[in-house]
Formats: C-alpha cells, structure tokens, sequence
C-alpha cells in the first residue's frame, strides 16, 4: 500500500509538466517571418509525421488584431503530415499573427504560433489567442490515466501469462492482481476517452461533455484505438470469469490469451511513437513485442511475489524456474527491442546528452541497469532452489547375499528455519525489490513516450529560417554565469532589437571575471513561452568574431519569456543560466 501510495503521488503531482508534443513543425507556407508582397490564398504547414486535424486548427489574426475567416482545415494534396486552410481574398497589407494546433499520430496535440506579413511589416504583431494552450487539470487527469494504463496493462498480461505458463499449484492469489489490472485498465481506457476531446483542444474537462467534440475524437487515431482497447477489455472478461489455470492450459487458451494480448499492445503501438516517423511496420512490431516483455517480466514479478507471500503451499522449484526462463526470455526481447527503439528515436549518439529525449532514455536505462541486477540475484536464488539442500542421497550399500531386504532411507523433514526456507525468504526480498524497481521503470517509460524523440526534433531544427530584419528599438540586459570555481564568473551582455513581438534582432558579448572580453567556442540561446506552451525557440546565435548574433529571431507572442543560455567555456565544460524576459507588443 505505501508503494501504490507512493506511486499515485507520482502520477497526481508530477503531471504538471509541459506537454512535450511529438509532431514538429518542419516549415509553413508562408515562411514564419516571412514578408510576401501579395496576399496568399493557402496556409499550409508541414511536420515531421502525419496530423490529425481539429476544426480550430487553424487562427489568423490580422493587422487589426481581429480574426480572419478561414476555410476548413485539411490536408494539402492528401500529405498526412501537413494542414492546409484557405484564406480570404483581398488580405489588407501588415502582420498576421498564425495560432495553430493539430494532433501528433502518436496521439499528443501540438500547437504554436508564428507571424507573417503581406506588403510590409506592421509596427507591432496582432496577439494570438490564449486558448491553445494546455490546460492544467485536463493534462494532468490525462496524464494520469496514460501511467495507469500501462501498469494495469503490464499487471493484467503479466499475471495471465504467469499463471498460463508457469503453472502455480495455488493459483488463488493471481485472482486478485487479475482483477485490479482488469478493472483499472478499463477505467483509465475510459476515462482518457472521455477527456480525448478537451485533451486535444487544450480545454477545462467540463468540456468533456460536449457531444459533437465527443464524436470527433472518436474517428481520430487515438480515439479508435481506445474504442478498440475497449472491447477487447470486455472480450477479456469472459476469460476472467473462468479460474486461473491449475495445470496445463489447452493450447486452444494459450493460443486465444495470446492473441489477447497481442492486439491489446497492438492499440498502444498504433497511437504512439511506432506509428509515425521512419520504418513504421517494423517500430511497430517492435513497440509490441516491447511491451508484451515488458508485461510478461514485471507484471509476471507482481504474480511472483504474491504467490510466493500468499499461495498455500509454497510454489515448487520448477514453477519458480519456469517463470526465470520466462523472465530471461523477456529481457532478451526487451534488449532487441530497446536498442532499435533508441537508435530510431534517437537518430545520433549527441541526442543522448542533448535532447530531453535522450536524457530521459538515459536515465531509464541506467534503472534498469539496477532492474537486471535485481533480476540476476533472483535468478541466483531460483537456482539454489533448484537443488534443495534438505534432500537426502539415496546410498546404495552392498548387501549380503540372503540377507532380509533392507526398508529405503525416509527422507528427513525439512527444518522450519533450513536453508531452503533462507533461500525462499531471500528470493522474496529480491523480487520485491525488482517490482519496486520495475515501477520506477515503468513510470521513466510513460515520460519518454510524453517526450519529442531526438529525430524528430533535429529534423524539424533543419527548416529554414527566415531572413527579415527586426524592428526599430532596442532592450539591453546583463546575465551573469558561475563555471562553479572560486573566482571564475563572467557576465553576457545581450541587447535584442527591439526586444517586442516579432521577428528580434539579437547581440550577445561575454565578458569573463576580470570584466574583459572572454572567447568562448560556443553560445546557445533559446526562449520559452511557458504560460502558452510555446518553445523552446532556438534563436541560432553565431559567432560574429567577438561577438554572438542573429537577425531572425521570432518571438510570435507577448509575455513573460524564459531565456536559457548555454555558454561552453571549454571543450568539455558548459554553464547554463536563466534570465525572464519580458516580451510586449
């Protein structure tokens, strides 16, 4: 119980983070920025993977901060990774402020927002609407739903294929555990699909009761596969109306478990990272056998644990040894796997040290680096049990010839506090503490597939960036850095043109500890919108031969913004400092 406590603690109050969305925008037509001498007749974008697409996908404001009229919105010449709308004819010369939001093919909503002016820039950029950012409570309630999802998912097949395969006397306690997963895995489905709607427009969960919205999300990808995880739940519960296995299981429920199992990991596959981006039948594939590993060794751990506290009789050697070579088989699926889900989300060893996605991949490899410790040590004691110490050899002694048969040697009863008893109290806490663990991974794994793969987000940092010089006026400020040794602090002096909504011209000049100029081999700069999920903006500083600039920075909103600056003093050493940036029209 403290650990479910502990685990929902997580799940309540760590979902409060940004959305880390998906689909990256890769270019727009008109360019952001961009000043175009006539008025176009399309907008269109285009991502890196295929969209789904709302009724307010798209919100042009114009000149005179008033919404434009737009066609619906659709895909351009039948490109599932674009959204095209029509605009009105005769568009009046100045800035157009562009807010856009669609749905990733791995079911996370994207949105932002960027400027475009028709004959000559206005002096300030209309703002855009405030309600394509996310909504607290709904991400958080959704959020949540996802990590139940998954655990429910890896309870519910973990415990069936322990009890299927390595065949318990007492199959009792895996009622229990059969149960929770079943009945949590049909809420959580549930309830994400009810939020799907408001999840997607970035709207309060009251929303939720909104009919029309409703029926939209249920044709969507994401909505599908949740009306399809569904039914299977309820074809599942036939299943589990009948008494776990007690021997054997006829193939013919092997064989109907199985398929079970596989089209339920099928709609996680079709609604997340596997079914957009490189090679999809194969990431597919992947993702499914991942997680049918994933469920089989660590929901297979829970059916362990209670069996090994609750059953009756204690299980035999042979059944703990068939759950080992069903655990070993699963880690090898999962190393497969797990290395091609890496290389493909990834994209570049670089990712892993600078990329959220490959920090958090990091960090779920090096847990489950103490996951096959754990499991290792468990193994060791599966196989001490194998050979029970209390047995007795039978010793053939040579006998007289017409001498009276002798009785067999009665085997002597096993001790209360022998060495198979140590070894089984051993194996419990070594179990234990592979399903502590295995939580832990299970809850890294949710945020990675909440987070932008490192592919995805190097492709959409190769589109092209516009070339328009800022506006007149000038903001100037001072941010200090620490390299974190006595006496060695400096200063960066950025002045941003003019510092508004807009495109930006930006200057950076580092100064060290002694107030002079400093080099340094690189300076990055980015800006996030927090308040509107917007970011972060690279502004692609470079070196100017002493000092770091751009002309092309575009901030498309006004507010508070977050400026992280990533100074590298040396080849190997980097500081990081933030400084709130105020942003006005």
């Amino acid at each position: 119980m403290a650990l479910l406590g502990a685990v929902l603690f997580l799940l309540l109050f760590g979902g409060a983070a940004p959305a880390s969305a998906h689909a990256a925008l890769r270019g727009s037509d008109p360019e952001d920025g961009s000043v175009v001498k006539s008025a176009p007749r399309h907008l269109t974008l285009t991502f890196t993977e295929s969209v789904g697409l709302l009724d307010d996908s798209f919100r042009v404001y114009g000149p005179d901060n008033r919404r434009v009229h737009l066609g619906e919105p659709r895909h351009a010449d039948g490109g599932s990774d674009t959204a095209r709308t029509e605009l009105p004819g005769g568009l009046a010369d100045g800035t157009y402020t562009v807010a856009w939001r669609v749905v990733s093919a791995d079911s996370h909503p994207v949105s932002g927002a960027f400027t475009f002016s028709v004959g000559k820039p206005s002096p300030t950029a209309p703002a855009a609407p405030a309600d394509h950012a996310e909504h607290p409570v709904t991400k958080s309630l959704y959020d949540t739903g996802r990590y139940l999802a998954y655990i429910a998912a890896a309870l519910l097949i973990g415990t069936a294929a322990f009890a299927a395969l390595c065949r318990p006397p007492d199959p009792a306690p895996l009622r229990l555990p059969l149960l929770t997963g079943w009945w949590t895995l049909l809420t959580a489905t549930a309830g994400l699909l009810v939020l799907r709607a408001p999840y997607e427009k970035g709207a309060s969960p009251a929303t939720a009761l909104d009919l029309p919205a409703f029926a939209d999300a249920l044709t969507g990808r994401p909505g599908l596969a949740l009306l399809t995880r569904l039914a299977l739940l309820l074809l599942a519960a036939a299943a589990l109306l009948v008494p776990p296995v007690r021997r054997a299981a006829p193939r013919v429920h092997l064989a109907a478990g199985a398929a079970l199992a596989l089209a339920l990991a099928l709609t996680w596959a079709a609604a997340e990272h596997a079914s957009a981006g490189i090679q999809v039948p194969v990431a597919m594939a992947s993702s499914v056998l991942h997680l049918l590993a994933t469920a089989c060794w660590l929901g297979g751990l829970t059916a362990l644990l209670l069996t090994l506290y609750r059953a009756g009789t204690p299980p035999p050697a042979a059944t703990v040894a068939r759950f080992s070579r069903l655990a070993f088989a699963s880690v090898t699926v999962l190393v497969v796997t797990g290395v091609y889900q890496s290389w493909r989300g990834l994209g570049s060893w670089s990712a892993l040290t600078e990329t959220s996605y490959g920090r958090t991949l990091t960090v779920k490899l090096a847990v489950t680096v103490f996951l096959l410790a754990a499991a290792a040590l468990s193994r060791r004691w599966t196989a001490l049990l194998a050979r029970p110490a209390t047995a007795v050899a039978e010793a053939r002694v040579p006998e007289p010839v017409g001498a009276p048969a002798a009785p067999p040697p009665r085997r002597a009863a096993p001790p209360p506090d022998g060495p198979d008893a140590l070894r089984r109290r051993a194996l419990r806490r070594s179990v234990l503490a592979e399903v502590v663990v295995a939580v832990v991974v299970l809850l890294v794994t949710t945020v990675l597939t909440g987070t932008l793969p490192a592919r995805a987000e190097a492709e959409a940092a190769r589109a092209p960036e516009p070339q328009v010089a800022g506006l007149p006026g000038a903001s100037a400020f001072t941010v200090p850095y620490d390299v974190g040794t006595p006496g060695d602090r400096g200063t960066v002096q950025i002045t941003m043109d003019p510092g508004r909504v807009g495109e930006n011209g930006l200057q950076a000049v580092v100064f060290g500890a002694d107030g002079g100029l400093t080099f340094v081999p690189e300076l990055r700069i980015s800006f996030t919108l927090e308040a509107k999920d917007i970011g972060p903006i690279d502004a692609k500083a470079t070196d100017r031969g002493g000092y770091w600039a751009t002309n092309d920075l575009n901030l498309p909103l006004e507010g508070s913004w977050t400026m992280r600056l990533t100074i590298r003093v040396s080849e190997v050493d980097q500081v990081s400092a933030v400084r709130q940036v105020r942003i006005t029209r």
